[in-house]
């Protein structure tokens, strides 16, 4: 076996392959693993933008390494770089002062185990269908608040809310210009739908995945990723 390049301990073992296949070793004395002769691999653009597509999907990022064929340790490092820049708050398009209609809800979601609860707080406007309102955090009146905040100055000036029963809507939103309603008006249907497609094309979002966030950094920045990308193709 070859010696252990940080230590240079002879006791080695085999431990298992890399994505390539090639053969990975680990030091019994320093813990290390390693690969002899390690070669440093330029990721082309063409990969990278796959797995940007990819970032989008219901797909693990074990699932991605394997398709774009990279190191897992290698896209952990590049998913954490892009989701700390991704900007937190909304871009939608430019309003006019006027009637503006709004619908909100509470998405659950969780960080590393279940009893981490992060509420996803959405605004969306009824006639573009554009996120227009991002909070991630507890489920109460000061995340309610958040939400609120999060809004362009714009609907906060002019936009009719429409909400489930939940009292911190209540609590928060202007009363002239707020509607708790039932599913069944249908006055919140788009908004439901768009938590749907969340669920769906985010595996973090899911109420039963392996997909889930160990990080709660990365899991805002994989629930603005998608947001971003679907306003933005709502001007396509």
């Amino acid at each position: 076996m070859p010696p252990c390049p940080i230590c240079e301990s002879s006791q080695t073992v085999k431990n298992g392959r890399i994505h390539n296949g090639k053969q990975r070793f680990k030091c019994h004395n320093c813990r290390r693993q390693f690969v002899e002769q390690p070669t440093k691999k330029v990721i082309a653009q063409a990969t990278r933008e796959l797995i940007d597509r990819l970032l989008l999907e219901r797909i693990s990022l074990a699932g991605i390494a394997r398709a774009a064929q990279v190191s897992e340790q290698w896209l952990q490092t590049y998913v954490n770089q892009k989701y700390a820049m991704m900007p937190q708050s909304v871009q939608v398009t430019q309003k006019k002062k006027g009637r503006l209609t709004i619908q909100c809800d509470e998405l659950w979601s969780f960080v590393a185990d279940k009893r981490h609860k992060q509420w996803v707080w959405l605004a969306l406007d009824s006639n573009t269908r554009e996120i227009v309102g991002v909070y991630i955090g507890a489920r109460d009146e000061a995340a309610a608040r958040q939400l609120w905040n999060s809004l362009p100055a714009v609907y906060r000036q002019c936009a009719v809310a429409y909400t489930d029963f939940w009292a911190a809507y209540g609590a928060v939103l202007p009363k002239k210009r707020h509607q708790a309603v039932g599913k069944e008006t249908g006055k919140t249907s788009y908004i439901e739908r768009f938590n749907n497609t969340l669920r769906q094309r985010v595996s973090r979002a899911d109420r039963k995945t392996l997909s889930f966030s160990k990080s709660l950094d990365n899991h805002i920045g994989a629930i603005w990723y998608f947001i971003h990308h679907d306003n933005a193709s709502l001007l396509v």
